[in-house]
């Protein structure tokens, strides 16, 4: 029941912003035209918004998980339509706080021990509050010769995990009606959305997890005089409780702000594009969630700036054969070199390996020769990478999601560096981070570094080898060696040829039958009946109907 209830109170927030036009055709569509007459007309303010405007007001109205979907479902610009995303990307993590009663009690609950205890003060007015938790100011007691430090302490919503598996289950049960009925579900697939919307969820609810998160981020830009990261305290840490280091900066966004510090924002933009460059390509290990809320200006430091990370529910990993062939895409990019681009694109697995390569090399240059017209200053890696994508899409492109994370982020560190400086040169600056990367990632030493660290493994097996290579060799000798194979290729070629070879006996069958028909009609023309009908014509009427059943494609 309360399910239906959630489902009912989605449909009227559906209609009264009028958003059932993006459900034409469709089973919800038809639901939703049946309430119609019970929910009252959208007033003219909404009707006048575009429908990417009403649907992230709507997402507000519906309450934080759905404003959360709203932000995961931004970073899908392969799926869903410019218009949408860009009003998706606009919504923000202003929601009611929780009572700093209960906030405390979790964190009593989760630690162990009495807040007054953990802290030598504790603030139950929270600093900010988002869709999954909130944020208080908090200070520990000294320890030792460690004087009391200001940290904060990030607190679980009470009952959000039930309340996501709620949403998440109901979103589940429309992704599948949209799965089988909406006629363009093969280009949206909503089942992998919402697979996507749940285990990124599922991420952002564990706090140990964003605390590693942020110790793996620190530990790889420690002293580092480009980004500073927050110190996670594990003594105050579990599942729905993370305790930080505090941190004071600007907003990346807040251009005055930055102006009235002092700050150099042409030399801020420049280590923002490099920061992020270096973090996928160097470290593997990106923050993926930039926008300028969760990356701050440090205003301590004016003439060499630095920026400060926040909030790490949400990181982006790429595979090794991903991260080198993105590398060689985008070098491929700065080159001009379109064979290359399309070569990279099908060795990569992205693509089909029955694509043509000049076919795609051609859909290369349309899409990248335009932007060279541009000064390289104008011109955006990620818009670039993007309509790449979009364009290859066509050819039967398969992308990871973590894949188009990375473009939406380097989309978003593109347009804080271009707000901090309009006239800088992307192209200037990434080329030769990813240069110097490239040529340390596959230099002689790094592979050296590789070889010795599996040194280890190669030695444990290596007493091995001479009996496996002996068993081998003698299995090839007495004609003993079997191939074989696993995939779901070969499982489904195999049930055809099963399925087709029941068929090809049944009609044989069904031939024989006819066949002794015909040779009892030549014969006995006058022989055994059954309810007045010749006996050679019953057969003939079961040899026909057999073989037209096994002749008959099967249902898949």
């Amino acid at each position: 029941m309360s399910s239906l209830l959630r489902a009912m109170r989605i449909g009227r927030v559906l209609l009264r912003y009028r958003l059932d036009d993006l459900l034409d055709d469709t089973p919800v569509e038809r639901w939703l035209k049946l309430m119609r007459p019970f929910v009252p007309r959208a007033s003219r303010e909404i009707a006048a918004q575009p429908r990417g405007a009403r649907l992230r007001l709507a997402l507000q109205e519906l309450g934080p998980i759905f404003v959360k979907f709203g932000q995961i479902l931004s970073t899908r610009r392969d799926l869903l339509p410019p218009d949408i995303v860009d009003e998706l990307a606009l919504l923000q993590d202003q929601v009611a706080p929780f009572d700093g009663g209960q906030a405390r009690a979790i964190v009593e609950s989760e630690l162990g021990a009495d807040v007054g205890t953990l802290f030598l003060s504790f603030d139950p007015v929270p600093l900010a509050s988002a869709s999954i938790a909130q944020v208080h100011a908090a200070t520990l007691p000294a320890n030792g010769d460690a004087a009391p430090r200001d940290v904060v302490v990030k607190v679980l919503r009470p009952g959000v995990e039930k309340q996501i598996a709620a949403d998440v289950a109901l979103l589940k049960s429309l992704a599948a009606v949209a799965d089988r009925t909406h006629p363009n579900a093969d280009k949206i697939r909503p089942r992998e959305i919402v697979a996507e919307i749940e285990n990124t969820l599922a991420a952002e609810i564990d706090l140990q997890r964003e605390g590693a998160n942020a110790s793996v981020l620190r530990r790889n830009w420690l002293d580092s005089p480009d980004l500073y990261v927050p110190e996670p305290i594990w003594s105050h840490t579990a599942q729905r409780v993370l305790t930080l280091e505090r941190v004071r900066g600007i907003n990346s966004d807040d251009v005055a702000a930055i102006d009235a510090a002092g700050i150099d924002r042409k030399a801020l933009a420049a280590k923002g594009v490099r920061v992020f460059y270096t973090q996928v390509f160097r470290d593997n290990f990106f923050h993926a969630d930039a926008h300028a809320g969760n990356i701050w200006v440090d205003p301590k430091r004016k003439s060499n700036p630095r920026f400060i990370a926040l909030d790490f529910g949400i990181m982006g990993q790429l595979s090794s054969e991903d991260q080198y062939y993105l590398a060689e895409n985008f070098m491929a990019i700065f080159n001009k070199d379109y064979r290359r681009i399309a070569e990279l694109h099908v060795q990569a697995g992205w693509m089909p390996s029955t694509i043509r390569i000049d076919e795609l090399e051609a859909a290369a240059r349309a899409v990248c020769e335009p932007y060279f017209t541009r000064p390289l200053s104008e011109i955006s890696l990620a818009e670039v990478l993007g309509k790449l994508f979009k364009t290859a899409q066509k050819y039967e492109l398969t992308l990871q999601p973590q894949l188009i994370l990375m473009q939406k982020t380097l989309l978003t560190i593109e347009g804080i560096g271009r707000l901090l400086d309009p006239k800088i040169d992307i192209w200037a600056v990434a080329r030769p981070v990813l240069e110097r990367i490239l040529v340390e990632r596959y230099s002689p030493q790094r592979l050296g570094a590789e070889f010795r660290k599996r040194l280890p493994e190669l030695i444990t097996h290596a007493p091995d080898m001479p009996r496996l290579a002996h068993a081998w060799l003698q299995q090839q000798v007495e004609g003993r060696h079997a191939l074989r194979m696993q995939s779901d290729d070969v499982v489904r070629i195999a049930r055809t040829l099963e399925g087709m070879q029941r068929r090809i006996v049944a009609a044989i069958l069904g031939v024989g039958l006819l066949i002794v028909a015909a040779v009892l009609y030549a014969l006995e023309a006058g022989g055994p009946s059954f309810l007045g009908i010749p006996a050679s014509s019953w057969i003939a009427g079961v040899g026909g109907l057999w073989a037209l059943v096994a002749a008959w494609p099967r249902a898949r």
